[in-house]
């Protein structure tokens, strides 16, 4: 999966204007996080396309970047989400972004961006989960 960072101004209807955007290409959101401050927006999505999120992006000249992201399936119950982010700070990764992609009584699916993936990935395979990469 590739998470999208995009800058773009913070004021009424960018979002709106991105989101339809993606949607007339039928690209759908797989997930989404969006912050503002001082009238700077940050968008970070997931979608079904990456290709073609990357080509509306480029045509629309909206400043962006690409990271991979780690998917893992948890247990829903207290705790698992704890003991995933520490495994990870144990081994000196940083979590740059999580999401929750689906949750069910079965389990939670997060999707999650790190600054070092390569060195989480064995671990996170010990812990029973990644599910793709």
């Amino acid at each position: 999966m590739t998470e999208f960072i995009v800058d773009m101004e913070n004021r009424p209807g960018r979002l709106a204007a991105l989101t339809e955007t993606l949607a007339s290409f039928g690209v759908n959101i797989e997930a989404l996080a969006a912050f503002g401050s001082n009238g700077d927006g940050s968008v970070r999505l997931i979608t079904n396309d990456a290709p073609t999120t990357r080509r509306v992006l480029g045509e629309a000249s909206l400043q962006h970047e690409e990271r991979s992201v780690l998917t893992v399936q948890l247990p829903h119950r207290p705790g698992e989400l704890a003991r995933l982010t520490r495994m990870i700070a144990d081994v000196g990764v940083n979590i740059e972004a999580i999401y929750i992609l689906r949750s069910s009584a079965d389990g939670v699916e997060f999707a999650i961006s790190l600054d070092q993936p390569e060195t989480a990935l064995p671990h996170l395979e010990v812990m029973g989960g990644v599910l793709s990469a």
